[in-house]
């Protein structure tokens, strides 16, 4: 009976595995949306979509019928599948876009955020979950049933060849017949609209720039003439600056709420009283290198595949026509600024490849202990760096910033006391938590704007100013929510000391350094002068699609076949730590004294990191060691990441260890020296400059620090603070 039973099931087992599979993808979309209603009404008003998507799953697990271990094969696809739908659902859970392709290669950056979105309660979980499948696997390797039949290869190969050919043509058909779109103007509705395995194998697969149907030589000719009506480049060699504001967004568009006061109010002031408009962004909630990238390469992200970053495709292998590049040939020096780790997004390899002459990440700053309560670090320390990169050379300045305070995740308690703005309006305490918090960071970075507006209000060369927030807050928002009706957009302001026209206008990423070179008179750079003459032009768009495959994919015919840009040998930090002295205080403990050192800092002895405690930017506290004679020592400057590569070192000095003093024999006092001539000791003067050389900084600790701050605090010795 049993075998009977058996053998039937063997041979209906391609449909049973179609209902499995079909039930397994509605518990994947169910944990997607958040809610089995939602994944039900996405079921029953797109079932053609509902059926392609399990028709995509039901492929993979043909697999099967090329192994005996059928139960186990089949365990493990659906283990797979299941756990892209939860990886989604957590994400969506924090974020409004959803798992993708580009977020494979983005794994690094998201482990080393993660704690600020998920609890240690959740990761524990994941590992107990994790161990269990993982021994559950191995058992039913070892112990669990077989296929007991006759492996017809012969019919199973060309079964599995058959599956996939039918289910390549079924994506033809429901691609020709609308059925699925392979364009996703929005990332996350598109998961919504055309379900979570098609898009992600989309955002796998289609990546880069296809070939345009006219791509041709006499097409690229064509579109530079297109450009001939423009003026020359004039004289002016104004500082420009670019200033991201991390998901900077006017919270009083929020139907919804109630805000007890303008959480912006410098930047509304600014607004009104210098060229603004609202800023088309490529991203909602998230990917902030894309707005990055449209802002520094004019290029659009609409061509490129969907869900794509750049950073981490194309521009990790070429370097590409860029704001930077195209200044550096005016005579501009080049910077980048970021308060948050160096390999972030990639942006260590990527600024090279744009041609940044310099990169001052967080690694690089001594106010990493400025936080927020996110653990973010505050905007307010970024004017200094800004003014450093300014005041680095004679040259005019180009410099992109990019800050970071107003990340989420948003907390959904109180984590700020007495704050200073409050929210309500909200569907729940929660929600109400989450917007007061988010103001408040806002507010800080409102005032962080006009500390730098009124700083550079007194810098003695032209400068123009570029603020505009790189993407909406990680809220959840729907075009209902909001009074301008648009998710897609943020809002700029252009400042500057050089009595610019006011000019309002809706500029899109990919268009605003075109837009700020020619309002002071550069017309350089292919994509900067395509806008220039373009924008606003019949084919705009298709012609901006050739130009950009031309540039990144195609022949380069724009270049006379042969790319122009070399990397640069980027510079990180524009001021080089220093390492000036060792200097022994006990035994055991030493000063490493210099300049610019940072909670980044490191000290190194034969090529051996060793712990070592952050003092002030001048000095470093080296305990539990005892150095010899001959140890080269040097100081570097880790990544913050979760790799702590060394980024950069100091030179190294060879220590010698130093010779005790001698207490001096007081000699006689005669008659030839009772005077106190040049030649009389004073028994005190060597502990009085041993004590100095012992102790640079100071025992008792009465020397100020190059800040001028205060005194240097020395930190318990039993229980030194690490880094």
């Amino acid at each position: 009976m049993n075998e009977k039973w058996l053998k039937y099931l063997n041979r209906l087992s391609l449909p049973i595995q179609m209902v499995v599979v079909m039930m397994g993808y509605f518990v994947i979309e169910a944990i997607s949306r958040h809610s089995v209603r939602e994944a039900y009404t996405y079921m029953t008003e797109r079932p053609l979509v509902f059926l392609y998507n399990s028709f995509l799953i039901f492929t993979t697990t043909l697999l099967v019928y090329l192994v005996r271990r059928r139960v186990f094969m089949r365990t493990l696809l659906a283990i797979f599948w299941l756990v892209l739908g939860i990886i989604n659902g957590v994400l969506l859970a924090n974020r409004v876009t959803p798992f993708t392709g580009p977020d494979l290669h983005l794994i690094t950056d998201a482990f080393k955020i993660a704690n600020k979105y998920l609890s240690p309660v959740f990761f524990v979980i994941v590992i107990i979950l994790a161990a269990a499948a993982l021994i559950g696997l191995v058992f039913l390797f070892l112990k669990g049933p077989k296929y007991q039949g006759k492996m017809t290869y012969k019919l199973n190969i060309p079964l599995v060849l058959v599956g996939v050919l039918a289910f390549a043509g079924t994506t033809k058909l429901a691609l020709e017949k609308r059925v699925l779109s392979n364009y996703f103007g929005n990332i996350a509705f598109a998961y919504e609209d055309y379900g979570y395995p098609y898009c992600l194998a989309t955002t796998i697969f289609n990546t880069g720039i296809s070939c345009p149907r006219d791509y041709s030589e006499a097409s690229i000719k064509r579109i530079e003439k297109s450009e001939s009506g423009l003026a020359e480049t004039g004289e002016k060699r104004p500082n420009i600056i670019f200033l991201q504001l991390e998901s900077f967004f006017d919270p009083t568009l929020v139907n919804f709420l109630k805000i007890s006061e303008d959480p912006i109010p410098t930047f509304r002031k600014l607004m009104k009283e210098y060229s603004s408009g609202y800023y088309k962004v490529p991203s909602v909630g998230a990917g902030t290198a894309n707005t990055e990238f449209e802002s520094i390469t004019g290029m659009s992200l609409r061509y490129f595949g969907p869900g794509e970053y750049p950073y981490k495709s194309i521009l990790k292998e070429t370097t590409c026509e860029s704001a930077p590049y195209v200044l550096k040939n005016l005579g501009y020096s080049t910077h980048a600024i970021h308060n948050n780790e160096a390999n972030f997004y990639g942006r260590r390899n990527v600024f090279a490849n744009l041609g940044f002459d310099s990169f001052t990440s967080e690694e690089y700053m001594s106010e990493q202990d400025d936080t927020n309560p996110n653990d973010w670090m505050r905007d307010r320390n970024l004017t200094k760096y800004i003014m450093e990169a300014l005041e680095s050379s004679d040259d005019p300045d180009y410099i992109y910033t990019i800050s970071v305070q107003g990340h989420g995740d948003y907390p959904e308690e109180p984590m700020i006391d007495d704050p200073k703005i409050t929210v309500t309006g909200g569907e729940s305490d929660a929600v109400n938590n989450k917007w007061e918090y988010y103001c408040n960071q806002i507010y800080e970075m409102d005032q962080f704007v006009k500390q730098l507006t009124e700083t550079l209000a007194e810098y003695d060369e032209d400068v123009v100013l570029v603020m505009y927030g790189d993407h909406l807050p990680t809220m959840g928002l729907k075009v209902k929510d909001v009074k301008n009706r648009y998710l897609f957009q943020t809002e700029y302001v252009i400042w500057d000391n050089m009595g610019l026209e006011k000019k309002d206008a809706n500029v899109a990423a990919y268009q605003m350094a075109a837009e700020v070179m020619d309002r002071v008179g550069i017309h350089e750079g292919n994509i900067f002068r395509f806008h220039q003459a373009r924008r606003q032009t019949k084919n705009y768009q298709v012609d901006l699609e050739t130009l950009q495959y031309d540039i990144l994919y195609g022949k380069q015919y724009v270049y006379d076949g042969e790319n122009p840009f070399e990397r640069t040998e980027m510079h990180l930090g524009v001021k080089d730590a220093v390492l000036d002295k060792i200097e022994k205080i006990s035994d055991g403990r030493y000063y490493i004294t210099g300049e610019n050192f940072t909670q980044s800092a490191y000290v190194e002895v034969n090529g051996e990191l060793l712990e070592t405690t952050y003092i002030s930017p001048t000095t470093l506290l080296l305990n539990d060691v005892e150095l010899k004679d001959g140890d080269e020592v040097d100081v570097a400057i880790r990544s913050n990441s979760s790799t702590r590569k060394v980024l950069t070192r100091t030179d190294s000095i060879i220590y010698k260890v130093p010779v005790e003093p001698l207490t001096p024999e007081v000699p006689p006092l005669d008659d030839e020296n009772k005077e106190g001539g040049a030649d009389t000791i004073d028994p005190n003067a060597a502990n009085k400059e041993g004590a100095a050389a012992g102790n640079p900084i100071g025992e008792e600790n009465n020397t100020r620090t190059a800040a001028g701050e205060g005194p240097i605090e020395v930190p318990d010795v039993e229980n030194p603070v690490q880094n």
